[in-house]
């Protein structure tokens, strides 16, 4: 019949293609419906690949400065604890209002799964130290596994060591400006802190002369 005619090779090339993109169209319009049904917002929802599925990638641990993290009420900490002496806790007063000076520090001291407290207990007026004690978490409860209540003294974390600074006074120097300092640096070990090498011992300024303390 003339009103038929047989499809040449152009045109059954033509139909192919418009199958197969058609195809491809209904593919990915399933999978973009698929995608919005499970509430996903693309591959930030994913997180980050297995190491099996990128090669070479590594999969790193996950983990919050927050977790290691506790805050404590210091005053109460050293009120409640029967390793501070009561000449500390009879100092222990606020010095205007609720505010004490007490100067407080979380860092890891002990290689515990929570940050260990440093608290250093201040005068009023000067700023000098009284005590310093360090706090560590065991088992929910932190407990005292440091003091020194020998005034003037003030300690800080430095790298994982803890860094005691006891100012030096000579006969006539006035309170704010001692003569030297000695530092003692004490590291964990054996559940204790043991004290590391010799006393530092630094003059403050030349010619004996004495500097003021900066303030913090």
């Amino acid at each position: 019949m003339r009103g038929l005619t047989e499809a040449g090779p152009s045109q059954a090339r033509g139909s192919s293609l418009a199958v197969i993109a058609a195809a491809a169209s209904i593919a990915a319009l399933a999978l973009f419906l698929a995608a919005c049904g499970s509430g996903g917002t693309g591959a930030r929802d994913e997180g980050p690949a297995h190491a099996s599925a990128v090669a070479g990638a590594v999969v790193s641990p996950t983990s919050s400065p927050s977790e290691a993290y506790r805050s404590v009420d210091a005053v109460a900490l050293l009120k409640d604890d029967p390793a501070v002496s009561a000449a500390v806790k009879r100092d222990l007063k606020p010095c205007e209002g609720d505010d004490y000076a007490v100067d407080v520090s979380y860092g890891d001291l002990t290689g515990g799964s929570v940050d260990d407290v440093l608290i250093n207990v201040l005068t009023c007026a000067d700023k000098i130290g009284l005590a310093t004690y360090v706090y560590r978490d065991e088992g929910g409860t932190f407990k005292n596994v440091f003091k020194n209540e020998e005034s003037p003294v003030v300690a800080d974390i430095e790298q994982r060591t803890l860094s005691v600074t006891k100012q030096v006074y000579k006969k006539d120097d006035p309170i704010s400006s001692p003569s030297s300092e000695d530092v003692i640096t004490y590291v964990w070990k054996a559940g204790r802190f043991v004290q590391q090498g010799r006393p530092v011992h630094n003059d403050y300024g030349s010619g004996g002369d004495a500097m003021p303390v900066p303030d913090n």
